[in-house]
């Protein structure tokens, strides 16, 4: 069996290499056919010898994912479905701005942490994708991005790993691709424009501070554990007050200066004034200990199977107010792609569910809201 060479970062490249008997300069000028030129033919690498041409072709390949579809939306949004194998797609989204293209990808087929607001999470979880898949992504998207903008320059300036999956639940697969993204050999992107966004993986939020430091995006939906462990159940495991402190130590080693904290706004379910304020009161009680953040206010995009509803925009309006009049940096993301199913929390593929998701999140249709004043009297009496 061949190797795809999207599988490896520079450093393993090199080691493929040198398994073929050639130098590493070599897999420099490999890694840049694939990345910066997006070459798949050994062919057209004219700068590379013969030999080592003729090597590739037989024991090696560049193979980007099966495109199922695309769909282009009103707003310049551009949605890709491909066909990882098995009965599984995933979702990749193109997000052009003024000043930026935004790239949104996935990093599992599916997902396994089953939060209520993310379409994603309702169709269970089947496997994570190779580091090959998640930077085949990249690849198919920048160069045919180049092709149907008709330029040379290049098309996608940030990268988001806020699509299918949670990305520190695919570590090993991860790093390597995220390296890949970082390397002037490759896409040489700045580190403060790939964002990793988590639900809260609090070990590997430790190993990513160190292993490959990039900008950093927790998804936090509620300002108390009572609340969170309903929206967000990885949170019975890594609640609140250990990842504020995984923030705090990631702000060491973090390419930006804060921590962007997600917040869905749902109606009638964490978007009242008395979650603005416990929201205020957790971020100035760590903020003490170093924690410095943003927040950004997600409008929900509503599915029928989450039962839930978008807040008002008077009343997003108005809790981004509470927030900013604390003293607290924060915006209202621009909902974009509504009309191919491409904004946030609507990425849904087509997944070989092996967690029994349906059973599992039909018991948690029913989410218990608990006062303010009763969350706060029961930490009182608690301290």
């Amino acid at each position: 069996m061949t190797a795809n060479l999207l599988e490896f970062d520079l450093d393993g490249l090199a080691v493929f290499c040198e398994g073929l008997g050639e130098k590493r300069f070599r897999a420099t000028q490999l890694f840049r056919w694939i990345h910066q030129r997006g070459a798949s033919d050994f062919d057209q690498m004219t700068d590379l010898a013969k030999s080592l041409r003729q090597k590739l072709q037989s024991r090696a390949h560049v193979s980007s994912l099966p495109l199922i579809s695309q769909h282009i939306s009103t707003d310049g949004t551009i949605k890709w479905l491909f066909d990882v194998g098995d009965g599984n797609a995933i979702e990749s989204v193109f997000i052009p701005e003024d000043d930026r293209g935004t790239l949104c990808i996935s990093s599992q087929a599916g997902c396994a942490v089953g939060c209520r607001f993310c379409s994603t999470g309702h169709q269970g979880f089947s496997r994570n994708l190779t580091t090959g898949e998640i930077l085949a992504q990249l690849w198919f998207a920048e160069h045919f991005l180049r092709k149907h903008l008709q330029t040379d320059d290049r098309v996608i300036s940030n990268v988001v790993m806020m699509g299918m999956g949670e990305p520190l639940q695919n570590y090993t697969a991860l790093v390597p691709a995220l390296r890949a993204m970082l390397d002037d050999h490759g896409y040489g992107l700045s580190r403060r424009r790939v964002t990793v966004s988590t639900s809260g993986v609090v070990p590997m939020i430790e190993r990513l501070s160190t292993d490959c430091p990039v900008a950093l995006a927790v998804s936090l939906h509620a300002p108390h554990d009572t609340l969170r462990d309903h929206l967000v159940p990885l949170n019975r495991k890594y609640p609140l007050d250990e990842l504020m402190q995984a923030c705090i130590a990631y702000l060491a080693h973090a390419p930006r200066d804060f921590i962007t904290f997600e917040y869905c706004m749902l109606d009638g379910v964490n978007d009242q004034a008395e979650h603005a304020n416990q929201l205020i009161d957790l971020v100035q009680k760590h903020a003490r200990q170093g924690l410095r953040c943003k927040f950004n206010l997600i409008p929900f995009n509503p599915f029928p199977a989450s039962g839930l509803l978008r807040s008002p925009n008077a009343r997003v309006q108005a809790f981004a107010k509470q927030l900013q009049e604390a003293g607290l940096v924060t915006t209202v993301r621009k909902t974009r792609g509504d009309d191919i199913d491409a904004a946030c929390g609507q990425l849904a593929g087509d997944v070989k569910d092996r967690t029994q998701v349906q059973n599992r999140m039909a018991q948690q249709r029913t989410i218990m809201l608990v006062p303010a004043y009763s969350v706060q009297t029961q930490e009182s009496g608690d301290a």
